[in-house]
């Protein structure tokens, strides 16, 4: 797939999964690491020491703490939502500084991928290729882009049936922490890592897009084939 050209206050629907579908999130503390990789990777500047704040042989480092010994970020991107699954992952982003998405998602992909070889002892690459990109140009796709996302994990509990109650969905994705929903619903989980306020003011605050939630899910399988051509392949 061609990358489309990256663009300042564009947004733009990037995925990725594993190598040969492989599980690229093993357990809590993978995905506390991918989490914490967003929002510290998230920086014109470099970090300065990732292993200090996320060391395998030592707890992990409470954010306060991180937020009070860090110089003030220079965002290359704005994230806007995020899911991770275990074999894949979807971000919705804005840039906001030139090549800031190319420059972030490397970042990301090569910082993750090192810590994740190191602690599995593996060696190569992780991700299938390339980060896959495209940009949100069409209303239905900015309309149901952040539903589709946020849904996704869904799957875990979906299988082959499609008949589970709607209500029973809303729970699992309060409850599910690898994604920006709760935050979006106001249930913190991980609020410093998204940028919310563009996405709530167009849907009317923090209870409305749970109710639109709700509303999306009882037409799911209709509503994903409206961003079928710009979801995971």
């Amino acid at each position: 797939m061609q990358k489309p050209q990256f663009v300042e206050n564009q947004i733009y629907h990037i995925y990725n999964r594993g190598v040969e579908k492989r599980d690229v999130f093993l357990n809590d503390k993978d995905y506390l690491r991918f989490v914490h990789d967003l929002f510290e990777f998230n920086d014109k500047d470099s970090v300065f020491n990732v292993a200090y704040y996320f060391n395998s042989k030592s707890k992990q480092i409470e954010s306060r703490h991180l937020e009070k010994e860090r110089k003030p970020r220079k965002l290359l991107v704005e994230i806007l939502v995020f899911a991770l699954m275990p074999n894949h992952f979807h971000l919705l982003l804005k840039q906001t500084r030139e090549n800031g998405i190319v420059k972030f998602m490397q970042k990301l992909g090569t910082g993750y991928t090192n810590y994740f070889n190191k602690k599995y002892e593996r060696v190569g690459g992780l991700f299938q290729g390339r980060f896959k990109a495209n940009l949100i140009s069409e209303e239905a796709h900015f309309i149901h882009l952040p539903f589709y996302i946020h849904t996704n994990s869904l799957d875990l509990i979906y299988g082959s049936s499609t008949s589970i109650d709607w209500r029973k969905q809303v729970e699992f994705l309060e409850n599910y922490r690898w994604s920006s929903f709760p935050d979006y619903i106001g249930k913190k989980n991980f609020p410093s890592v998204t940028s919310r306020k563009f996405l709530l003011e167009f849907w009317g605050g923090e209870k409305a897009y749970q109710k639109e939630t709700e509303k999306w899910l009882r037409e799911r399988d209709q509503n994903i084939e409206k961003v079928k051509e710009i979801a995971l392949e």
